[in-house]
C-alpha cells in the first residue's frame, strides 16, 4: 500500500476545476464543475497525476471556521485504485487539519466508515440521501418569503449557532447559485429557518436547510422543491421523521445513507435537531 510519503501528491488549484471533474463523473457523483471551482477556491485539494498528465485521484480540506474542516472528495480512478491511494490522500488531509489545530469531520458511506473507524474518527449520526422528482404537495402551516442578498448577514449567524459551523462563504456561494432554491422563514424580521439550494450534474441538490423545528424545516424544503425543476437529491439525518414521512408520499426513495464523523469533538456538530439538510456530504 502507497505510504504518504511514496504518493506523488499534486496541489488541485481552482483553475483545474474542468480538468478533475471527470474523477467525480466517473464515481457517478452529482457535482458539477461550478461545485469543483468553489471547493478548490474555498479549501485545499490535493490529488495524484497520471504518466499522461490527468488527474487520476482528489481530495479536498474545506475549512469551516478555524475549529473544523471538513474532508471530502476523496475520489481515485478505477485504475488507480488498491493501491493505497485514497488512504494516502487521506492521511494527507488530516494531517493538514491537524496542523492548522481544527477537528476534522466528513460524511461515510457503509463502505468507507470501516476505514475512517481504525483512524479514529468516530460516529455522531446517520443520514439518508433521497431522490425525488418534485414536491406533490406544499405545507402551509410557516409563512416563507424568497431570501434576498440583504438577508445573509443574519442568516450566517443564525446558521453558525444553530448547525455547529462557520460557513459565511459557502452559503454566500449556494444563494447566488440557485436563488429560485433560497427561502427564508422569520418572525418580527429575525430569521427562523432557511433553505438554499444548486443545480448539480444529473440533478438539483435542496440544502442546506436550518430552521428552529422540523415544520418550518419541511415547509422550506417543500417550496424550494416547488420552486426550481427537479429531479432533486436531499440528505436528510435520519432523527426527522416528519420530513421523511413526507419525502415518501412524494414518491422519494432513499438508496443510500451516510454517517456524520468526527476525529475529536466539534461542539453542537453531533446535535441535528435544526438541521434539517445537509448542504451535501462534499460541503459539511
Amino acid at each position: 500500500m502507497a505510504s504518504i510519503e511514496a504518493l506523488e501528491v499534486k496541489a488541485i488549484d481552482a483553475d483545474q476545476c474542468e480538468a478533475v471533474w471527470p474523477l467525480s463523473i466517473e464515481a457517478g457523483w452529482n457535482q458539477n464543475v461550478a461545485d469543483w471551482r468553489f471547493m478548490l477556491g474555498a479549501g485545499r485539494g490535493f490529488g495524484c497525476r497520471g504518466v499522461d498528465g490527468k488527474w487520476e485521484a482528489s481530495s479536498l480540506v474545506l475549512p469551516l471556521g478555524d475549529k473544523l474542516a471538513w474532508i471530502s472528495m476523496v475520489l481515485v480512478t478505477e485504475a488507480r485504485r488498491r493501491g493505497g491511494v485514497g488512504t494516502g490522500l487521506l492521511k494527507r488531509c488530516i494531517a493538514e487539519v491537524q496542523a492548522s489545530g481544527a477537528v476534522a469531520g466528513l460524511d461515510a458511506t457503509e463502505q468507507g466508515r470501516p476505514i475512517y473507524l481504525p483512524l479514529g474518527f468516530h460516529d455522531l449520526y446517520r443520514i439518508s440521501r433521497w431522490h425525488f422528482d418534485g414536491a406533490k404537495t406544499v405545507p402551509s402551516n410557516a409563512a416563507v418569503r424568497p431570501m434576498v442578498p440583504a438577508d445573509l448577514p443574519a442568516i450566517i449567524a443564525y446558521d453558525c449557532a444553530l448547525s455547529g459551523m462557520e460557513r459565511p462563504a459557502l452559503l454566500k456561494h449556494l444563494a447566488s447559485r440557485q436563488p429560485n432554491a433560497a427561502w427564508v422563514a422569520e418572525t418580527d424580521g429575525r430569521p427562523k429557518g432557511f433553505v438554499l439550494g444548486r443545480e448539480g450534474r444529473s440533478a438539483s441538490s435542496i440544502g442546506p436547510v436550518v430552521a428552529d423545528d422540523q415544520t418550518i424545516g419541511l415547509v422550506l424544503i417543500a417550496k424550494a422543491a416547488s420552486s426550481v425543476p427537479g429531479p432533486f437529491i436531499i440528505d436528510i439525518p435520519d432523527a426527522h421523521a416528519e420530513i421523511r414521512n413526507w419525502l415518501e408520499r412524494q414518491g422519494a426513495v432513499s438508496p443510500r445513507g451516510y454517517v456524520r464523523m468526527t476525529l475529536g469533538e466539534a461542539p453542537g456538530l453531533n446535535d441535528p435537531s435544526h438541521l434539517f439538510a445537509l448542504a451535501g456530504p462534499e460541503l459539511g
